[in-house]
């Protein structure tokens, strides 16, 4: 666990501080607490191993910590290697991969995978393949039976056998697959990894597709939508009109990725339209939609914008210190331990000199720089997938589909999820379209076409971009990405900057312009009919103002390009809040950059602290006393979302009573949730503001209150009253109790939940609206934050939460974790060759060598 302050480690009354400490180093007394707290606090997980195995000496629990740290040398060999690899370790545990050719370098960085994070990579291929019960038991089933409607596994396999075997591509994934079972054969039993003891398992061999697993688990993290179906919900209760203000396909608020000339946030509001009356018939039918839908909640998991809210920006030289380009990427994601991302570097003489973080399970590094570039990605949020209305031969067991009133044959998939020991815990089947699976709701049948699930080959993209020698080269590798779309931002040696949205866009017909509306499935004229050209996406090269930023924002003005691309777009706060700092300073420095990554304000926090004091001096007098003081703590407030400031949490509790008491119209008749009632859905904070404009709206009015119509600044006074109230019944008085990091932390869960193995409750400098943006449970957030500087020779600096190694025993399973909770980052070291790593530097060498074929 990462040190934390003084002042943090104080606990507020009534607060347990239950944060894992990390495990000892010394390998007798790690083995002993490994033993204890694993073991005797083994719960979630039921099918736990016999005690007496899991405590033996020489094969049980205690030989975890004899493998915690990396040995001074080590050699292996590895079948199909051509020639010998060298992987030297630095003083951070990064390997620095030399080879010969690229598929040995492939080849190497599978066994290095599998040496760190074994488990990690089974079990996120099998959560995309629906086979999670086959390793930790029936409680699993709904998982399991979840991902494989989705039709991941079934795309990712299709869209293998599809590819052409002989191809660069191909070849690597192959490579990388082979050293990853290099390793499993070399290991013995004291290698095995400690979650494999816990479920008394083995591990299973990896296959070549399994790479294009993991990135289909990554555009379901990245690009999955069902909003259509969640919005029939919408509809039904406040009418179409006012669900496209509430929920609009062009954001109110515009800072767009692609620079329009603005210098500053353009603020498009308009009067809402007023709520129509609810219709039960249609809301009978968007409940099943609805529950269609929930059918996969849990498999995108993640915290709305808190989770998928990535930022990045680089700066012309023009605008630095130093006169190099800078570029900074800050990738947001559910944390885990470990980490999603893993650090390393590639070198293949006069081919690929590249380091950065990549995901495990594949051979490619997904953000990072080389000699002459640098890229990082943000995710798109584009509208990306379509849902159709089927029609079908029979509503219990179709067989076919209507197109063109014609019958077409429905592909039929039979889904057998089975338990640990080869037992068959249900049975499903999945029937597909030409556009992809369907979805059952009531009596309707629902087919989606989602770019994921079509043809793609990121495996070559990014191995291309890794060879890249300027930021021209780069979109050219780029070209051909197609799924989940990413704003890809570069930056060169030679000083220039550039953003591009890239991704599949699809074409939508005139009959169905609109992909956040249901399409009648049975003509073939709703169909897409192509991809965007690339020249139409959102881009930018060296534009005039000298800096380039994405935060998932829309990414062009609709006054320049009118186009439907989105709908209900993630709030801009985080855009503004980059821009505003960039266009603040011409004088851009590595650390400036790395400051600005933490920065605690949000550009939103003003706008509402100024409506609700305008709110309070606009009450009649005598004002209530509780009030007066609610507005004395926000006003008075610097408005920095910073560990020690004691009045966060008063402006998060009122704004979230200001957001539930305006939408009052949303709640579900009949539906509750814990202790209060459910909505169908919530707009953004960007359209709350909208609707400040409008003092007497009746969106404002309270529909509980019969006898009173509320305006805008009653409901501001009692949403602060009632979130003052509130925190004061769960916090007490205000004071210590209230500080911010006492009550809003990172919560970075094992990915089996363990807490002996989690790191949990660590207080941040974060908000909501904030770039490192904070919310819910606290179990998403910032996944990996990167500086480059590049100048005559390429400068980084970065760090994520956790460590390389999935040992728990290990110093290097959390040692990145006390700079990440307090936003310094790392030196990153980028040898040239692997003399360059000596003494201090150098921790430990790796040499694998070709198998002698028999």
């Amino acid at each position: 666990m990462a040190d934390r302050s003084a002042s943090a480690k104080k606990l507020s009354p009534g607060h347990t501080d239950v944060t894992a400490r990390p495990f000892p180093t010394t390998t007798a007394l790690a083995a002993v607490v490994l033993a204890a707290a694993l073991f005797v606090g083994f719960v979630p997980i039921k099918t736990g191993p016999a005690l007496g195995p899991f405590l033996d000496p020489a094969h049980g629990v205690w030989s975890v910590a004899t493998r915690a740290n990396l040995p001074e040398k080590q050699s292996a060999k590895i079948p199909g290697l051509r020639s010998p690899v060298e992987v030297s370790y630095d003083d951070r545990g990064v390997p620095h991969v030399f080879a010969t050719n690229l598929d040995d370098a492939y080849r190497a960085i599978g066994w290095v995978h599998a040496r760190d994070r074994l488990f990690e990579m089974e079990i996120q291929t099998r959560a995309v393949a629906g086979t999670l019960s086959e390793l930790v038991g029936k409680r699993a089933l709904e998982l399991d039976r979840e991902a494989r409607a989705m039709g991941l596994a079934w795309g990712a396999e299709r869209n293998f056998r599809l590819a052409d075997s002989t191809s660069a591509s191909a070849r690597g994934i192959r490579a990388y697959a082979d050293g990853v079972n290099a390793y499993i054969d070399h290991m013995t039993s004291a290698d095995l990894p400690l979650e494999y003891r816990l479920l008394s398992a083995k591990p299973m061999r990896w296959k070549p597709q399994y790479s294009a697993y993991l990135l289909s688990r990554m555009g379901l993290t990245l690009a999955y939508s069902d909003g259509e179906l969640r919005r029939a919900r919408v509809e039904a209760l406040i009418g179409r009109v006012a669900t496209d203000a509430l929920f609009p396909s062009n954001a109110p608020i515009q800072e767009p990725i692609q620079p329009n000339g603005q210098k500053s946030a353009r603020f498009d509001f308009a009067k809402l339209p007023p709520p129509q009356p609810s219709d039960p018939t249609k809301l009978a039918i968007a409940n099943d939609l609805e529950r269609a839908a929930a059918h996969f909640a849990s498999s995108t998991g993640g915290d709305g914008d808190f989770a998928f809210g990535s930022n990045n920006w680089a700066v012309s030289p023009s605008r630095t210190a130093a006169g190099h380009a800078l570029l900074e990427g800050d990738p947001h994601l559910t944390l885990s331990m470990p980490s999603v991302w893993y650090e390393e570097h590639l070198v293949v003489p006069d081919t690929v000199d590249a380091y950065g973080v990549g995901f495990v399970g594949a051979p490619f590094i997904a953000i990072g720089f080389n000699r002459d570039v640098a890229w990082t990605e943000t995710n798109t949020a584009a509208d990306v997938a379509d849902y159709y209305i089927e029609t079908v031969d029979n509503d219990a067991h179709p067989t076919k589909y209507k197109l063109d009133d014609a019958w077409k044959p429905l592909e039929v998939r039979i889904e057998t999820v089975h338990d640990r020991a080869g037992n068959a815990l249900s049975t499903d089947t999945i029937y597909h379209t030409h556009r992809g699976p369907m979805l059952r709701a009531g009596t309707q049948w629902v087919s989606r076409r989602w770019t994921v699930l079509e043809p793609n080959d990121v495996n070559a993209v990014f191995a291309n971009a890794a060879r890249a020698h300027s930021s021209a080269e780069l979109f050219k590798a780029f070209d051909s990405y197609e799924a989940p779309a990413q704003n890809v931002l570069t930056a060169d040696r030679g000083g220039h900057i550039a953003i591009r949205s890239t991704g599949h866009y699809p074409i939508r017909p005139k009959s169905a312009l609109r992909g956040d509306l249901l399409v009648d499935g049975s003509k073939s004229a709703n169909d897409w009919q192509g991809w965007w050209p690339l020249t139409d996406y959102p881009q930018a090269v060296d534009p005039a103002q000298g800096y380039l930023a994405s935060a998932n924002q829309q990414p062009k003005d609709p006054k320049v390009d009118p186009r439907y691309f989105g709908w209900d777009w993630p709030d801009p706060w985080r855009a503004m809040r980059i821009n505003a700092l960039l266009r603040a300073d011409s004088k851009v420095t590595p650390d400036a950059m790395r400051k600005f990554q933490t920065d605690p304000v949000s550009e939103r926090t003003r706008i509402f602290i100024t409506a609700f004091a305008q709110a309070v001096q606009a009450a009649p007098l005598p004002r209530d006393s509780a009030l007066e003081h609610a507005a004395k703590i926000l006003t008075t407030w610097d408005q920095k979302f910073t560990t020690d400031n004691e009045a966060a949490v008063l402006y998060v509790a009122a704004l979230d009573e200001l957001t539930r008491r305006t939408w009052d119209e949303l709640v579900i008749p009949g539906a509750t949730s814990a202790d209060r009632p459910r909505g169908a859905a919530t707009p953004s904070s960007t359209v709350l503001t909208e609707l400040l404009d409008d003092p007497n709206s009746i969106w404002w009015d309270d529909r509980s209150t019969k006898s009173i119509v509320e305006d805008r600044d009653m409901i501001l006074r009692s949403a602060l009253v009632a979130g003052y109230q509130n925190t004061l019944k769960k916090y007490g008085v205000p004071g210590a109790a209230w500080k911010w990091g006492y009550v809003r932390y990172a919560n970075i869960n094992h990915l089996l939940r363990l807490p002996a193995l989690s790191r949990l409750n660590i207080p941040m400098q974060s908000g909501p609206g904030t770039l490192s943006p904070s919310g819910g449970d606290g179990t998403a957030g910032s996944s990996w934050r990167m500086v480059v500087e590049l100048g005559p020779e390429v400068r980084a600096w970065g760090t994520y939460p956790g460590g390389q190694s999935g040992n728990p025993s290990s110093k290097r399973y959390d040692d990145r974790l006390a700079k990440w909770e307090s936003g310094e980052l790392d030196t990153l070291r980028f040898p040239r060759r692997a003399s360059d790593l000596s003494g201090k530097t150098l921790t430990s060498t790796l040499s694998l060598t070709p198998e002698a074929k028999p």
